[in-house]
């Protein structure tokens, strides 16, 4: 385990041994800043010693890694981080309850759209890819103020969402322009041509001439629009299978998640401008290096592997910080229909939602308050813990307020030891 210095003006120094950090706060020489990870500040003055140290930084759409190695390849500090996906769905959630308020308070006025200048400025990027991009810079900046980083490597990653649907691309680059609708009107002509104009379930024995496309896997179970996803089927046989009638045993196919792909193209874009001093690389070149060391493919090990640069790493702090990135205020005021309940935001007697507290020994997070005395813990990934009897706040010991995100520590083990297979 490391514990990481300040000097006297808050500048980060060379991380220290237990021991020492223990000796210098025994002697008054130095005082606890930060619980996680443990971090001391000097009282004395002091410029300190400095070692040129490089983080690498794994990027991501849904997690990033992020590491810390010296010349010779010894891990100073490791961390994961889940960034924030529910944004847009909070936003939608929190627009039907607006449009719901105006509907009822305020019916003359009708909804205004284009009208922020937020909205039509340049180089405008959504509020999730602005809070994805804003939890990477967080995260870095968080790295050098606790140790002195004299290099950035990132690792980006550049995606062709075509070739990713349709591999052909790659071999004929005619396709880019001749997609798998060319010729046709839309995607709905493409399936009739492609099924021969006849119902695919009673091959026209039903007499039904009306055609129609049929979602195999239904849009209300997240069902694809892709010709993979698409089937001839007449109106009579439509009906049956929406009615549960007729069973199909057509496999279908959902919707890919090739929007992370595209949020990773814009992510890399600016992040390489708002950080002009950093060094970019690529996965290939992690994945061979990582495989050459036979390591668990995990965010925080591509990171060391990123910052080591290929060369043996040795961790010498043997806990990685696990970080989740949560609203840093309570937007929801109200609940109900009619915003009818007031919810309580503030502190109860001392405590606040997302507060870190400890509990029976063990470390747990807020996750709902009760104006009685109780509280509901959960663990860092938001599952609730089922303890009985119900938590008191009288029983607790907030060890650390609300921040934007939640952290916890967890050691490292069996990654160097244990021989794993190549991926």
């Amino acid at each position: 385990m490391l514990v990481y210095v300040l000097n006297k003006q808050g500048e980060p120094l060379m991380s220290c041994s237990p021991r020492k950090a223990k000796l210098l706060l025994r002697n008054g020489e130095a005082k606890v800043v930060r619980r996680k990870p443990f971090t001391i500040k000097l009282i004395y003055g002091s410029s300190g010693y400095k070692q040129p140290l490089t983080l690498g930084v794994d990027t991501g759409s849904g997690k990033l890694g992020a590491a810390v190695s010296d010349s010779t390849g010894n891990i100073l500090y490791a961390s994961e981080v889940e960034v924030r996906n529910d944004i847009a769905d909070r936003m939608k959630q929190r627009a039907k309850y607006r449009r719901n308020r105006r509907n009822r308070k305020t019916r003359y006025r009708q909804a205004r759209w284009l009208n922020r200048r937020n909205s039509i400025k340049n180089d405008r990027l959504s509020p999730t890819m602005t809070s994805k991009i804003n939890s990477h810079l967080k995260e870095i900046k968080f790295v050098k103020s606790i140790l002195p980083i004299s290099k950035i490597i990132l690792e980006t990653g550049m995606f062709d969402p075509h070739a990713l649907k349709n591999a052909a691309v790659l071999k004929n680059k005619w396709l880019y322009q001749k997609g798998i609708n060319y010729g046709f009107a839309n995607t709905k002509a493409f399936i009739l041509n492609r099924d021969n104009y006849i119902c695919q379930y009673c091959k026209g024995k039903s007499k039904d001439r009306r055609l129609e496309v049929h979602h195999i896997v239904f849009r209300s179970n997240n069902g694809s629009d892709e010709p993979e996803n698409l089937i001839t089927s007449c109106k009579t046989c439509h009906d049956l299978v929406h009615d549960g009638i007729i069973k199909s045993d057509r496999k279908g196919k959902k919707k890919g998640q090739l929007k992370y792909a595209t949020q990773m193209n814009s992510i890399r874009k600016r992040l390489l401008r708002l950080l002009p001093e950093a060094e970019e690389t690529f996965g290939f070149v992690t994945k061979e290096h990582r495989q050459l060391l036979n390591l668990l493919k995990t965010h925080f090990v591509d990171a060391a592997v990123i910052a080591s640069e290929g060369k043996d790493i040795h961790f010498k702090t043997n806990v990685v910080l696990y970080k989740k990135c949560i609203p840093f205020r309570d937007y929801q005021q109200t609940k109900g229909v009619r915003s009818e309940q007031r919810i309580e935001t503030g502190k109860i007697q001392g405590f606040r939602k997302f507060d870190e507290v400890r509990y029976n020994g063990q470390d747990y997070f807020i996750k709902g308050r009760m104006s009685t005395g109780y509280a509901i813990l959960m663990d860092i990934n938001g599952d609730k813990v089922n303890l009985k009897p119900i938590p008191k706040f009288s029983k607790m010991k907030r060890l650390q307020a609300r921040t934007s995100w939640l952290v916890s520590e967890q050691h490292i083990v069996n990654i160097l030891t244990e021989p794993h297979p190549l991926p």
